[in-house]
């Protein structure tokens, strides 16, 4: 069996102060895909997962305490892959790729468009790129997990009140449409695959109003994986109990 989990820590140092290290260890993922570190080489604390043989690879944003993805895994690492090949997103540490021996895996954190019409309109740029971009590496690697924070809501069984978040950044037509669009690439979202009629299943809770106790949430963390690796799904779920970050991880199992 092999696991992987992906988690939007919103800071690694703020989640390895609550504990992070705890619900790793007990979780135990074989990978984990990590988004919005906000640290860079200097200020991401490997220690914790190296003692626990683990090696952990990081591809920060140039502007300090800001985005920045991670892999940390205890598999055989065969290639790493910085970035994604584009300077405009790779200045702001959006993807990590690693390849292994029967797979890879790329940590992606795609745009939030909620502060204004300008990340917007950068948001929906990078969703223009990014498609064939992974199009093209799907054919140099066959299996593949894309892995992360995409910042939409894909169905209305993913967001907790689709009625009024109709014009919300996240859930937009244009947003979902390309999310359709994605999946009609050949992308497969494990857990929705696996559960497609699980209600109330989120990723993300704002911090206001007390949104998480409530379950007010938002699934827009991610695996997404390739045609090739269908047959070896065997489990996906959210971690809710996990609360490190406004995120929670999503931990996938897969029996090869």
């Amino acid at each position: 069996m092999i696991r992987v989990a992906t988690y939007n820590v919103n800071g690694i140092r703020s989640a390895l102060g609550k504990g992070l290290i705890d619900w790793f260890r007990e979780t135990n993922p074989d990978v984990l895909c990590l988004q919005e570190i906000k640290a860079d080489e200097s200020t991401f604390d490997v220690k914790p997962f190296e003692e626990l043989g683990y090696q952990v690879r990081i591809f920060p944003a140039e502007k300090k305490g800001y985005s920045g993805v991670a892999i940390v895994t205890r598999l055989p690492i065969l290639h790493v892959e910085y970035g994604i090949g584009n300077a405009v997103y790779d200045r702001e540490g959006r993807g990590i790729r690693l390849d292994f021996d029967q797979f890879s895996v790329l940590s992606v954190y795609l745009p939030s468009g909620s502060s204004g019409e300008e990340r917007q309109a950068f948001k929906m740029e990078m969703l223009s790129w990014f498609l064939p971009y992974i199009q093209q590496i799907k054919q140099q690697f066959p299996r593949l997990i894309v892995a992360g924070d995409f910042n939409i809501c894909h169905k209305p069984i993913d967001i907790h009140d689709p009625v009024r978040n109709a014009t919300s950044s996240g859930f937009l037509p244009e947003e979902r449409a390309w999310m359709d669009q994605w999946v009609n690439a050949g992308l497969t979202d494990s857990f929705r695959f696996l559960n497609p009629e699980t209600k109330d299943a989120y990723s993300w809770w704002t911090f206001r109003a007390g949104a998480r106790g409530k379950n007010k949430g938002w699934r827009i963390d991610y695996q997404f994986i390739t045609e090739d690796l269908v047959d070896f799904l065997v489990s996906s779920c959210m971690h809710p109990h996990a609360v490190h970050s406004d995120h929670c991880p999503v931990v996938t199992d897969f029996q090869f």
